[in-house]
């Protein structure tokens, strides 16, 4: 064997190392944004299971405007029914769908808490306050995976564009994630008004 074949081969080892230790880096980060995006799913199930209960200890509790109570069901089914794989995570318009539906729950649950205002029995009720706790507490564990998930995107997608990983991304079909966008009107400052 001559010097230039030792090399060559040298080379070669040299890059199925670097290939494979790229690979796996890929696949590691790959992995922990999936992860990250099954936490969110869980914390918005975790909100979807409390509906229900919340909406029966309203409906239990007070003549309730029937238009909320329907339109907070709608929401929840609505959310529901997006269901995100792994490779749904390549696509932002998927992504903000689901994000979408997610809000107006969120809008649909909130219009509701404000009316319950008109109902001081119902905000006695030992129930009801348990579970606006735990919706509270839901609504915060939402953030947190939601921002979890930002973060895991972020640490991935500058993997997957970092020489020469990229070169390694897309020869193994390693493609961008999408992130969780803020939502439409959040850089807006709410309005108080006591009137």
């Amino acid at each position: 064997m001559n010097i230039k074949t030792i090399i060559g081969l040298g080379v070669i080892a040299l890059l199925v190392f670097m290939g494979i230790s790229k690979y796996n880096t890929l696949v590691e980060q790959e992995q922990n944004v999936e992860q990250s995006w099954a936490q969110v799913e869980n914390q918005y199930q975790r909100r979807a299971d409390l509906v229900p209960n919340l909406v029966n200890t309203v409906k239990g509790a007070a003549d309730f405007e029937q238009e909320t109570l329907t339109e907070v069901t709608e929401a929840r089914s609505r959310a529901s029914s997006i269901q995100i794989s792994a490779d749904d995570l390549n696509n932002p318009q998927k992504i903000q769908q689901f994000q979408q539906a997610q809000q107006q729950l969120s809008g649909a649950l909130s219009r509701m808490l404000v009316t319950v205002e008109k109902y001081p029995e119902l905000k006695a009720n030992q129930n009801f306050r348990d579970l606006q706790v735990q919706l509270e507490g839901t609504e915060n564990r939402i953030a947190t995976e939601r921002q979890r998930f930002n973060e895991a995107v972020q640490s991935y997608n500058t993997t997957v564009k970092r020489f020469p990983n990229n070169v390694f991304a897309g020869m193994f079909g390693f493609d961008d994630k999408a992130f969780f966008e803020a939502d439409k009107g959040a850089k807006e400052v709410p309005e108080v008004n006591f009137d």
